[in-house]
């Protein structure tokens, strides 16, 4: 395993009026394949539980990977090559402190996955 630092597969906004949403005008190529791959690693459920996790510690909370691992049936390997394909996604961040890592999700990383999907609303819209 490398002790280098993972490529970040795409800076995610810090918050959502920097990345125009979904409905305001067509994703160019490199968008579209920026975000398709962070999609795709929010595509596996173990992934999507870990960063539920991860994230249900509120703004600027952390959890330690000991408290991560037991809720899974996989191995301890596997988790942590879930959760550097997290990291390489830019939506967590993590720090070693003895013999643990702590996880966190980067501020504005999921405000601007959401407010990518959010379409506005206007009167007489459908439901």
């Amino acid at each position: 395993m490398s002790n280098q630092e993972p490529e970040v597969i795409v800076q995610i906004g810090q918050d959502a009026t920097c990345c125009p949403g979904l409905s305001a005008s067509p994703l160019d190529e490199d968008r579209a394949a920026g975000l398709a791959k962070v999609f795709k690693v929010l595509g596996d459920p173990v992934r999507l539980r870990l960063l539920s996790m991860i994230a249900s510690r509120g703004e600027g909370g952390e959890v330690c990977v000991c408290e991560l691992t037991p809720a899974f049936d996989v191995s301890q390997p596997t988790i942590s090559h879930h959760l550097k394909l997290l990291r390489q996604a830019g939506l967590i961040d993590c720090e070693r402190r003895g013999t643990w890592v702590y996880y966190w999700v980067l501020p504005g990383a999921l405000d601007g996955l959401a407010g990518f999907l959010t379409t506005p609303r206007t009167a007489g819209t459908h439901a």
